[in-house]
């Protein structure tokens, strides 16, 4: 018998139906809905280059229609710094290549440029592993100031912030396990009085190992979305498929 306990997973779903309510809010400014089908592939690596420090590397190719065409396009590479066995922190940057897509398509395709510090805390409850990643992110957004040049030529400066828990439970005696997230973000300090609701992300999946140091998850993640207007949200159901990597750089010893 499976045993998943209480503890391990009632921090992460409370979460998430507390995220869930947040669009809530601006439901009576709401004058349009979309639902899409979308198809995430996934890279995250953490990899030692010395017992403290580590690089780095997420990619993810994003996908609309199931992989049709695009959605957006995401690099992120990162040094992380381990506190000790329970406390990373991590700086680095980030490129987003955000394509037109949808029912509500944006105006142009842009890219965005980042630069974010993160806190990550880990622990365990019952067999589960716990993990609380607090994000902040500076956000430079491509900007078309004149409609008639088909280019980026302004940039818009905006601030995030990003709460993200995650647990990981075994399922019985057998190499699989589950995994449950959710993360929020918000809007902060941003000129323009941007809505506070940015997105929403509820993901449920199934991983295992698959090499050394690796593993791969198959998942289902709903996205939801408040588009810049306020006045549009996305419901994205997403398959998301992800490879997950621990392996040490420069011949160091393997966590």
């Amino acid at each position: 018998m499976i045993g998943v306990p209480a503890r391990a997973i009632r921090q992460v779903i409370l979460l998430g139906l507390l995220c869930s309510l947040l669009p809530l809010a601006s439901l009576a400014q709401v004058q349009g809905s979309a639902v899409n089908q979308h198809l995430w592939l996934a890279y995250f690596g953490d990899h030692p280059v010395s017992e403290r420090w580590q690089i780095h590397l997420d990619a993810q190719w994003r996908r609309h229609d199931l992989g049709l065409t695009w959605q957006q396009l995401l690099v992120r590479p990162a040094i992380n710094y381990k506190l000790n066995e329970h406390v990373l922190v991590t700086g680095g940057y980030v490129f987003v290549d955000s394509f037109r897509y949808g029912e509500f398509p944006r105006s142009y395709r842009a890219p965005e440029h980042r630069v974010f510090e993160q806190l990550i805390l880990n622990h365990g409850a019952g067999t589960a592993a716990i993990q609380h990643r607090f994000r902040v992110e500076q956000r430079l957004l491509g900007q078309r100031g004149d409609p008639e040049v088909n280019d980026i030529n302004t940039w818009q400066y905006q601030n995030r912030f990003r709460y993200f828990a995650r647990a990981a439970i075994p399922l019985g005696s057998s190499r699989y396990y589950l995994a449950l997230s959710n993360e929020a973000f918000a809007n902060f300090a941003n000129p323009g009085g941007r809505t506070v609701f940015d997105q929403n992300r509820a993901y449920a999946g199934i991983g295992f190992p698959v090499a050394r140091a690796t593993r791969l998850e198959f998942a289902y993640m709903m996205q939801t979305i408040q588009q810049p207007s306020g006045t549009v949200f996305e419901h994205n159901n997403t398959l998301q498929i992800s490879i997950f990597s621990n392996l040490s750089l420069f011949g160091n010893k393997n966590p």
